[in-house]
C-alpha cells in the first residue's frame, strides 16, 4: 500500500463506510389517488422495485373519505395525485403531523395551483408531462434532498435515484477540490488531497450504481487516480506561464478535472460498464487529454492567456458502451 501514490487506507475506510450506508434499511410508502394516470403509476411501480431485501415499498390506494395512515418507520411517502380531490389533502396533512417527508407527484404540464388545491408546501409538490422524466429528474432530486443520510442505500436499491445521487457526489467533490486548489499555500500539498477526494468520489459513484468494490479493486482505483489523472504535468507547466495567478489555475483544474472524471464515471456505469472497465476507460482518456493539453501549451507565456484554456481541457469523451451490456 505504501508504494501507491494515494492513501489506500483512507479509501478502504471510505469503502467500508459506503458498504454500511448501502445496507441501511429504506422504507418508502406510496399512496395512490384513485384516478392517478396509469403511466405515472407504472413508472413509479417500475422505478421503486427494490433491489435488495433491505428496502421495503408499501403501496396503498387512498380510499375516498379516508385518511391513509403510514407506518411511522417510513423514511418518506410518495403520494401520486390524479385530479387532486379532497381526499388527498387530509392524508398529506397527517403525514406532516407525523413528520414523515411527503411529496405529491402529478402528471400535468406544470405545478400551477396544485399545492393550494391539496394544501401542501410547493417545495414538496412535483409535476411534469412525462412520467419517466418526473421520476428520474425532480422526484429523484427530492428523495436525495429529503433523505440525506440514506443517499447510498436509496441509490443502491432504486435505479431512478442513482444519477441524482452520483451527480451530487461529483458536484460536492468538485467544489471541495476547487477550494483546496485555491487556498493551498505550500506547493505540492494540494494534489494528494485532491486525488484522495477524487478516489472517494469514484467509490461513492460506484456504490450508488451497485458496483462491488473489494480491496484489490480499491488499490487499482488508487493507482489510476493517484497516478496522474489530475493532470499534474499540465498543471505545473500552466503555473509557470502565469505568475501570480497560480491559485486560480489550480482551483480551475481542481474543479473541472474532478467534474470531468465524475461525469465520465457516471457515463461508463450507465452504459453497463463495471469498475475495471470504468478505470481502464478513465486512464485512457486521461492520458489522451493530457497529451492534448501539453500540445496546446504555448512555448512562451502570452500577455493574456485565456483561462478557458485550462478550465475546459480535462473534458472527457463519452464512454463507449460495454460489450454485452443490455443498457
Amino acid at each position: 500500500m505504501a508504494n501507491l501514490p494515494i492513501d489506500v487506507r483512507a479509501l478502504m475506510n471510505t469503502g467500508a463506510k459506503l458498504l454500511e450506508q448501502r445496507d441501511l434499511p429504506v422504507r418508502i410508502a406510496v399512496l395512490v389517488e384513485i384516478d392517478t394516470p396509469d403511466t405515472l403509476l407504472d413508472a413509479v411501480r417500475e422505478g421503486l422495485r427494490p433491489r435488495t431485501s433491505k428496502a421495503l415499498v408499501d403501496v396503498e390506494v387512498i380510499e375516498p373519505g379516508t385518511v391513509m395512515r403510514v407506518d411511522p418507520s417510513a423514511d418518506a411517502a410518495i403520494v401520486l395525485v390524479g385530479s387532486g380531490g379532497a381526499d388527498v389533502a387530509p392524508t398529506l396533512a397527517d403525514l406532516r403531523r407525523h413528520s414523515i417527508p411527503a411529496v405529491a407527484v402529478a402528471l400535468r404540464p406544470e405545478v400551477g395551483a396544485l399545492p393550494k388545491l391539496i394544501e401542501h408546501p410547493v417545495d414538496d409538490v412535483i409535476a411534469g408531462p412525462d412520467a419517466d422524466e418526473v421520476l428520474h429528474g425532480p422526484l429523484a432530486d427530492w428523495v436525495m434532498r429529503r433523505l440525506p443520510s440514506k443517499h447510498t442505500a436509496v441509490a443502491h436499491n432504486f435505479e431512478f435515484a442513482r444519477r441524482s445521487v452520483a451527480r451530487e457526489a461529483v458536484k460536492a467533490t468538485a467544489w471541495q477540490n476547487a477550494a483546496i486548489g485555491g487556498i493551498s499555500i505550500i506547493p505540492g500539498t494540494d494534489m494528494p488531497l485532491m486525488t484522495l477526494n477524487q478516489g472517494k468520489m469514484l467509490l461513492q459513484i460506484a456504490a450508488a450504481y451497485g458496483q462491488q468494490m473489494g480491496g484489490e479493486r480499491i488499490k487499482e482505483l488508487a493507482a489510476v487516480v493517484g497516478g496522474g489523472f489530475l493532470f499534474r504535468a499540465f498543471a505545473r507547466q500552466a503555473l509557470t506561464l502565469i505568475p501570480g495567478f497560480g491559485w486560480a489555475i489550480k482551483a480551475g483544474i481542481g474543479y473541472s478535472g474532478t467534474l470531468a472524471m465524475g461525469n465520465a464515471a457516471i457515463a461508463y456505469f450507465e452504459r453497463g460498464a463495471d469498475v475495471p472497465e470504468m478505470l481502464a476507460g478513465l486512464k485512457t482518456t486521461a492520458e489522451k487529454s493530457l497529451r492534448t493539453a501539453k500540445d496546446r501549451l504555448p512555448k512562451r507565456a502570452p500577455k493574456a492567456l485565456p483561462t478557458t484554456e485550462y478550465i475546459e481541457l480535462p473534458a472527457i469523451a463519452a464512454a463507449p458502451a460495454a460489450e454485452g451490456s443490455d443498457s
